[in-house]
């Protein structure tokens, strides 16, 4: 029954692509077809579809949102994750507010309050402050109901079509660190990435696993470690299943194995993801990421990190002082979900007794990153570096 659902789904969801942007696409692809995380739905302008990703990789779902309170149920309880993917699916979230607006006695606080409640659903992630107040600004300086609509649907596809650009030329820049690689060993280039930071966290391409994919593409050999990113297992789940629906080798390792397969010569390259790096080039990602840094500055191993620069935050320096790390349910932590052969089961995995702490980030210094990947190049991971490339981001504050 999920076979033939998934396979309805896969075909209705490409004509959905080709109608919308009016011809085949290009990016990541499930049973060979085109897809992308968040998109509008064609025969409803007011609603928007996304992949709900509670339920990957066993069951593929469509949810429909059009209530900006979905939105914030979408982003907090993870049907949507990944920070470019959350700020876009937070300025859609405003693109419903202001078809809301009218008829209400003070539309300018009502949209203030949608925008706060979508702020406060995830702590971390810069992109969504990014997206929310962007929008908002944008909104408030129109007068009409019908310009706010306008300016905020504008605004959500300018972002989305912005995210996709970025991590393709995230691919392209990070393509060359592989291909140096390649040219210095025989076999394949071995990557090791934490949590996912693939298509499904962003809209197209991915950041860490968009130069994967490129160089998979290119016929370059590659193979990607996938830590299984507990609590939630996203990189068992999810990173896992990007690659092997592109084909693209790859072997899920529990979480503490890196150092170990660094230490033996079988990790030659570390890309990771952020979801809030400090100007300074400290990086905020999934729990686990810092220990990976340490591991790979250890064994002599380059560790770099993918992100656009929507994912810098540009007024704070010092990541372990200033960035809020999102703490979240203990049990996600005590308790498993996995396929049962027959439907998701969750499980309790720990005493009854036993209470679990669960952050769902920590930070890793810029010390210990050798290299920044963004959609304007490679740059070392401190202020110089990132100014060099973002002056017009300097410039405007």
């Amino acid at each position: 029954m999920i076979f033939i659902l998934h396979s309805f789904l896969i075909v209705w969801i490409n004509r959905v692509f080709l109608y919308l942007n009016k011809g085949p696409l290009s990016g990541m692809k499930i049973n060979g077809v085109h897809y992308q995380t968040i998109w509008e739905k064609e025969s409803d302008p007011g609603m928007i579809q996304i992949l709900d990703q509670r339920l990957l990789p066993f069951e593929l779902k469509i949810a429909d949102l059009r209530d900006p309170e979905q939105y914030a149920f979408a982003i907090r309880e993870m049907q949507v994750r990944g920070a470019p993917l959350i700020g876009v699916t937070a300025a859609y979230g405003m693109y419903a507010a202001t078809l809301q607006i009218a008829g209400k006695r003070d539309p300018e606080k009502f949209l203030g309050e949608i925008a706060g409640m979508l702020k406060n659903t995830r702590p971390t992630a810069v992109d969504l402050f990014y997206a929310v107040d962007l929008c908002l600004n944008s909104i408030l300086q129109k007068s009409s109901p019908d310009e706010r609509v306008d300016t905020a649907l504008s605004m959500a596809r300018k972002l989305k079509a912005e995210s996709i650009e970025s991590c393709r030329k995230i691919g392209e820049h990070g393509l060359e660190l592989i291909r140096n690689l390649k040219e210095k060993k025989d076999g394949p280039v071995n990557i090791l990435t934490h949590c996912n930071a693939g298509w499904l966290a962003c809209i197209d391409y991915g950041t860490a696993t968009a130069p994967v994919y490129l160089a998979f593409d290119q016929g370059i050999p590659v193979h990607v470690w996938v830590d299984e990113t507990r609590p939630r297992n996203q990189g068992a789940k999810l990173t896992a299943y990007e690659l092997s629906e592109h084909g693209v080798p790859h072997t899920v390792i529990p979480d503490n194995a890196g150092g170990h397969l660094m230490q033996h010569g079988q990790v030659d390259l570390v890309i990771v993801g952020t979801d809030r790096t400090t100007r300074a080039g400290d990086v905020a990602n999934k729990i686990g990421t810092y220990l990976k840094a340490l591991a790979a500055r250890d064994n002599q191993v380059p560790f770099y990190v993918a992100l656009p620069s929507s994912s810098i935050d540009w007024s704070i320096r010092d990541g372990i002082r200033d960035i809020r790390i999102e703490t979240r349910d203990e049990k996600e932590v005590t308790h498993m979900e996995g396929w049962d052969g027959e439907k998701i089961t969750e499980i309790r995995v720990t005493p009854f007794k036993s209470q679990a702490l669960n952050h769902g980030f920590d930070v890793t210094p810029a010390n210990l990153v050798t290299g920044l990947i963004t959609e304007k190049g490679i740059c070392e991971a401190s202020e110089r570096g990132l100014t060099a490339l973002f002056r017009d981001k300097i410039s405007s504050r």
